[in-house]
């Protein structure tokens, strides 16, 4: 993912501005090279839902909204539900966006919030099994990005984890002559894991936590590290051609896990303010 191609302008008076605040370890927005922006968080809201959440870090904006209905499994695991992941820029969000199909941006996006979810195990896809080899239920999420100010991949990530820890689901069993028969309850879908979406962005010779739109299109490249329970690191993704040294990856790293929990518990913070 070589990272979303923006088309707005950046008048260079304003680049020199924030370059030279940067070489004064100084960010434009008063922000700490390793400070994230307000989590704000809102869920439960989407009636037509099974579960969602929108999102605010800073004035970047995400919508997930999760659906759940009954599929046949993949021959591969004929005991385990199926997660499907999709994600929209939407023209609304920003003026880089573009009406149509999901772009390569999007699909990209989607693709590492799914691994972020699928490699630390999240969901319980076993107990989403109805009759082994034949029904299971199928976890749609879907993301929306409403306002583009930078960093949508936390944004998605964090939206996406709150969207499923607040998934109710309708419940199937298999009676015989009879088929699969809902049963009227509703179901809370079971959460393995906690993961957190921690992206970083290269500027000369800086490295900044949670870029904002400005910083964002001034990088030289961005990574995406993933951290769930324990500290445990389940993923990274690169975008942008600049590169990084050892030296960057190991700050990186070690910025990430240290952070882990604070990010966590600001989460789950505002999730229980909301409640």
């Amino acid at each position: 993912m070589e990272g979303i191609k923006y088309n707005i302008f950046i008048p260079k008076i304003r680049q020199k501005f924030i370059l030279n605040a940067l070489k004064e370890n100084k960010r434009i927005d008063n922000r700490a090279f390793n400070e994230y922006r307000a989590i704000k968080i809102k869920y439960g809201h989407l009636p037509n839902a099974d579960g969602s959440a929108e999102v605010s870090l800073g004035n970047t904006i995400v919508l997930a909204g999760v659906k759940i209905d009954v599929s046949n499994p993949f021959p591969s695991e004929p005991d385990k539900g199926i997660l499907i992941v999709n994600a929209e820029f939407p023209p609304v969000a920003s003026p880089d966006f573009e009406p149509g199909p999901p772009d390569e941006n999007a699909i990209e996006l989607a693709r590492i919030v799914d691994r972020g979810l699928r490699k630390p195990e999240v969901v319980d896809f076993s107990s989403l099994c109805i009759i082994p080899g034949q029904k299971v239920y199928r976890i749609w999420l879907d993301i929306y990005a409403l306002n583009h100010d930078g960093n949508l991949v936390d944004a998605a990530g964090i939206a996406a984890v709150v969207a499923l820890m607040n998934t109710k689901y309708r419940k199937f069993t298999y009676v015989q002559d009879k088929g699969l028969v809902d049963t009227g309850e509703k179901v809370q879908l079971s959460i393995k894991n906690f993961p957190v979406f921690v992206t970083h962005a290269k500027i000369g010779d800086q490295i900044i936590l949670d870029p904002n739109l400005e910083e964002e299109m001034l990088a030289d490249c961005k990574i995406t590290t993933i951290v769930s329970e324990g500290g445990l690191i389940t993923g990274m993704q690169k975008s942008g051609i600049g590169s990084l040294t050892l030296e960057d990856i190991d700050k990186i790293l070690i910025d990430s896990i240290n952070l882990y929990q604070k990010v966590k518990e600001n989460i789950l913070k505002e999730v229980n303010r909301n409640a």
